[in-house]
C-alpha cells in the first residue's frame, strides 16, 4: 500500500460513493452507477482477489473489462455483452474510481488506466426496442383484465404520452386534470424534493390526454390508488401502501407485462409457462421477450412517428431534441421510413 492511501474495502467504496452523488447527481444515474458498481464489486470479490481498493491496479482494471465483455456479472460467461453496454460500464468504473481517488482509496491517476472501446455510430445507439404493433394488445389486456390498477395506469401513462420513467413517478394528483373538455398531465421539476425532471425546468410540460386514459386515471384515483403522501409531505399520483412508487416497481410492471406469456400469447422461445424460469416474477427481467420502459417509449415515438406526427410536435411532448429523436428513439424499419416518404411524394 502507497503511504499516501487509506485501505478501503470495495464494498464500501461503492456504498461512500453513492452516498456522495446524493448531493449533485439525479435519482437515475445513481441506479444506474449501483447496477454496474454491483458487477464490480463481485468481480473483485469473486474474480480478481481484490479486498483493498489500494490494491487495485492497471492490470486488475484490464481483466475486469475483459470478464464484463464477456458476459461476467450479466449472462454468464457465454455470451458477450453490447459494446455500449460494456462503454457504459466502463465509463461508471471511471468516474467511481476519480471519487476514490479524492478520498486516497487510489491512486488518482487510476481511473486513466480504464480501457474505454471505441463505439462506432451505430454502437451508440441501443438495439433493443419493442414493436410498437405489440404495445396496443398489452394495454388493452390490461385495460380487461387488470383495469385501472396501478400497472395498468402506469403502462398507460408511459404508451399515451411517451413520458420517462422519472416524469411519471414524479407526478403528483394536483398535476392530473381531468376536466372533460381539456384533460391533461402537468409535468413539475421538483429536484428538491426527490422528483427531478430529466432536462430539469426546460423539461416541463403540459401534455393532454385522452378521454380513456382521463377515465382510467380517474377510476385509480377513486378506487385501488393508497391514498398516502410521500416523505416529503407531497401527494404522488402513483402510489404504493408506502408512499410515491419507486423507479423499480415501474420498471417491473413492464418487465412483467412485456413478456407474451402474460397476456395470453404464446411463448415465442418454446417455453411452457408453468415450467418457465423467466415465467416467475424473480425471472422476468431475464425473459428475451420483456422490454423496458425506455423500450416502450422509443416504440411510441415511431408510432407517432409511421402515423405522421411531425418531428417537432413528437420532441415537444415527450421533451427530447429532434436529433435524438432521430438517433436513439426512432426504430422504425428503411420500409417504414420509406412508407413516410411516400405520404409526402407518392
Amino acid at each position: 500500500m502507497a503511504d499516501n492511501l487509506t485501505s478501503l474495502a470495495p464494498e464500501k467504496a461503492v456504498e461512500l460513493h453513492l452516498e456522495a452523488m446524493k448531493q449533485d447527481s439525479a435519482e437515475w444515474t445513481r441506479t444506474s452507477h449501483e447496477s454496474h458498481l454491483r458487477a464490480f464489486t463481485e468481480w473483485c470479490r469473486e474474480h480478481g482477489g481484490v479486498d483493498d481498493m489500494t490494491d487495485l491496479d492497471g492490470r486488475d482494471l484490464y481483466e475486469f473489462r475483459i470478464w464484463r465483455r464477456n458476459g461476467g456479472y450479466s449472462k454468464g460467461q457465454d455470451e458477450e455483452i453490447a459494446p455500449k453496454t460494456i462503454h457504459s460500464a466502463l465509463t461508471t468504473v471511471r468516474s467511481f474510481l476519480r471519487f476514490c481517488a479524492q478520498i486516497e482509496a487510489v491512486p488518482e491517476d487510476l481511473y486513466e488506466k480504464v480501457p474505454l472501446p471505441n463505439l462506432s455510430t451505430a454502437e451508440e445507439v441501443s438495439d433493443r426496442t419493442i414493436s410498437p404493433d405489440r404495445v396496443p394488445a398489452i394495454v388493452e389486456y390490461l385495460a380487461r383484465y387488470e383495469y385501472a390498477s396501478r400497472d395498468h395506469v402506469i403502462w398507460s401513462l408511459v404508451w399515451h404520452t411517451g413520458a420517462r420513467l422519472g416524469a411519471v413517478r414524479a407526478l403528483d394528483l394536483h398535476d392530473v386534470e381531468l376536466d372533460e373538455n381539456k384533460p391533461g398531465l402537468n409535468f413539475v421539476h421538483r429536484p428538491g424534493t426527490g422528483t427531478p425532471l430529466k432536462n430539469d425546468e426546460e423539461g416541463e410540460r403540459f401534455n393532454r390526454i385522452s378521454d380513456r386514459v382521463r377515465t382510467t386515471l380517474q377510476d385509480y384515483i377513486d378506487g385501488p390508488r393508497n391514498d398516502v403522501v410521500d416523505d416529503t409531505g407531497r401527494t404522488p399520483l402513483v402510489t404504493t401502501k408506502y408512499g410515491r412508487v419507486s423507479h423499480t416497481t415501474i420498471r417491473n410492471a413492464f418487465y412483467r407485462w412485456s413478456r407474451p406469456c402474460k397476456v395470453g400469447i404464446v411463448c415465442p422461445h418454446d417455453r411452457e409457462p408453468s415450467t418457465c424460469e423467466w415465467a416467475r416474477d424473480d425471472g422476468m427481467t431475464k425473459c428475451p421477450s420483456s422490454r423496458s420502459t425506455h423500450d416502450v417509449r422509443k416504440a411510441r415515438v415511431t408510432k407517432y412517428r409511421n402515423d405522421g406526427v411531425p418531428r417537432g410536435v413528437v420532441s415537444d411532448r415527450l421533451d427530447t431534441s429532434e436529433d435524438m429523436l432521430d438517433k436513439h428513439y426512432d426504430r422504425a424499419s428503411k420500409r417504414e421510413k420509406a412508407d413516410r416518404r411516400w405520404e409526402f411524394l407518392g
